[in-house]
């Protein structure tokens, strides 16, 4: 989602995306990888698809962010299934959005950002297929949006993808798209990446032929052709841009890759001379189960951790809402923007495997507090509980998964050391039973020859297991209001939770776990002299 360069953490900002991309080759189980989290404090969490149908001459584009009409672009004979950000062929696309030079946008621009992906995904089977179908309609058509990235995976290569517009009088973009070296690793959030690229090496790198000749005719680059960057030519560095977006990148190399600590000063936004790799090999191989959880960080454990400073409360939150800078005294200051953030509609972790059927690991709400559920990317349903019309962000559904997991996160932030842990421990219990059901459903979908019978297979399990997964997330919303009601903590054993021996209604063990150490001395301190005990 959106994010506009500045110094200033603007609240545009908030509406921010975070990507990584793991090769086939750097992961456990030989699986191309992609996560998304779509960031947007109004943007509702469902499943999208398309289903190809009758042909029409032309079809109708809207501006994914705002429903704004654009017009009309040609439809094309052949179109293929899509699940949200994937389709039946285990091509999946994400983005996210840096923004770069204002005057670069064309406001008579006839496709945005988001209406490139779902269109990409609809008739391209593979990444490369994809680059080339978003660069031509972007040119036809004139570009919407504002500088973006994005992230395509198929079952052989993984690819970033960095392309901004030409401003209102010159139709099409300026772009540049990398092929991540197999067994290593990339992520982008929100601050554009690509700086220096090979010019004579079109098996990994595809650009535009004028992406240096237009920046020298705007006066943003007067070097050496082999000296140019993209990123800092369309979408300067600035503090916001390593403050606010690149340190979560840096969080996730971190804590998958080896001497990343030397980029701290970086991430902070103190030293952008010291800019991180575009990609990084990691230590060991990386499953898909860490890849999801990379997506809860809070940069738990680095300087920036949220837990640990009087603003986590004395419940160790690691949220700040938004605005997202404050001023005290004339002094500004940040309100830090982790990976996993309140305002997320929906996140994903895609799996390109080769040789298998691709699963969309979908969920809704913040990352840290809901679990991903299996898509099948040949799934021919989509589950009720996902569905596009069910609720919406001015519309309550009782049955729609993005308001009960947002029900569960919201008691989870106001005491996340205990509330939230909880939660976790739900999430990471679901995650894994689920990862070992999906091998023994790709057992099933082996032994079944018929394509047919194959897709049932597939769409039984997906529908099945998302309704599971929604009338369990009920259940816990139950469960901790009875729990943790009113600041207290019941006890609980095997058969439930334990009564005072008199009656089944009446408990028999509430423990109160009171505030961290850091809030009791901040309240000492800030108010001591009324508070203090008198004996």
């Amino acid at each position: 989602m959106l994010a506009i360069a500045g110094v200033a953490l603007t609240a545009t900002t908030a509406d921010a995306c975070t990507n990584f991309i793991v090769t086939k080759g750097a992961s456990t189980d030989g699986s191309a990888m992609v996560t998304y989290a779509a960031d947007s404090h109004s943007l509702y969490g469902v499943l999208y698809s398309h289903v190809p149908g009758k042909y029409t001459e032309y079809i109708d584009v809207t501006e994914w962010d705002s429903g704004r009409y654009l017009g009309k672009i040609k439809q094309v004979p052949t179109t293929y299934r899509t699940l949200g950000n994937s389709n039946e062929h285990s091509l999946f696309i994400t983005e996210t959005t840096f923004g770069g030079r204002p005057e670069l946008e064309d406001p008579k621009g006839g496709i945005d950002y988001g209406s490139l992906i779902y269109i990409a995904l609809q008739r391209a089977k593979t990444a490369r297929e994809a680059i080339a179908i978003i660069v031509d309609l972007a040119n036809t058509y004139g570009y919407a949006s504002s500088g973006e990235s994005f992230s395509l995976v198929d079952t052989e290569e993984a690819w970033i993808m960095e392309l901004i517009g030409k401003g209102p009088n010159n139709k099409g973009i300026v772009w540049v798209a990398q092929r991540i070296p197999d067994g290593y690793v990339s992520a982008h959030a929100n601050q554009a990446r690509i700086m220096q690229f090979p010019l004579n090496d079109k098996e990994n790198c595809l650009y535009a032929p004028d992406v240096i000749s237009f920046a020298r005719e705007q006066g943003y680059f007067d070097g050496r052709d082999e000296d140019f960057s993209f990123s800092d030519t369309y979408a300067p560095l600035d503090f916001s841009g390593m403050r606010a977006c690149e340190a979560r990148v840096w969080a996730f190399f971190r804590t998958i890759a080896d001497d990343m600590d030397k980029y701290e000063d970086y991430a902070m936004g103190h030293n952008p001379k010291n800019r991180m790799p575009l990609w990084v090999k990691p230590r060991t191989k990386l499953s898909p189960k860490l890849i999801m959880d990379c997506m809860r960080d809070h940069y738990e454990g680095t300087i920036l951790d949220m837990t640990n400073d009087i603003g986590a409360g004395g419940e160790e939150t690691p949220y700040r809402w938004r605005p997202m800078q404050f001023e005290v005294d004339g002094v500004q200051y940040v309100n830090e923007r982790a990976i996993a953030t309140q305002q997320t509609g929906f996140w994903l972790m895609g799996q390109a495997r080769p040789g298998k059927k691709g699963i969309l690991w979908f969920g809704t709400d913040d990352a840290a507090t809901s679990p991903l559920t299996p898509v099948y990317v040949n799934s021919q349903e989509v589950p009720e509980c996902l569905r596009e019309g069910n609720g919406s962000m001015l519309k309550y559904s009782d049955t729609s998964m993005f308001w009960i997991t947002n029900r569960i996160a919201q008691f989870a932030y106001l005491r996340y050391n205990v509330v939230g842990k909880k939660v976790r421990e739900i999430v990471d219990t679901w995650e894994n039973a689920a990862l070992e059901a999906v091998n023994k459903i790709d057992i099933a979908i082996g032994n079944t020859p018929k394509t047919k019978k194959q897709d049932k297979i597939a769409t039984e399990f997906t529908i099945e297991t998302a309704q599971r997964l929604f009338d369990t997330w009920c259940d816990l919303d139950r469960y901790l209001m009875v729990k943790y009601i009113d600041g207290n903590v019941k006890g609980e054993n095997e058969n439930g939770f334990i009564d005072n021996g008199n009656g089944k209604d009446i408990p028999g063990e509430i423990k109160n776990p009171g505030y961290t150490e850091k809030w009791k001395r901040a309240v000492a301190a800030d108010k001591g002299e009324i508070l203090k005990v008198v004996k």
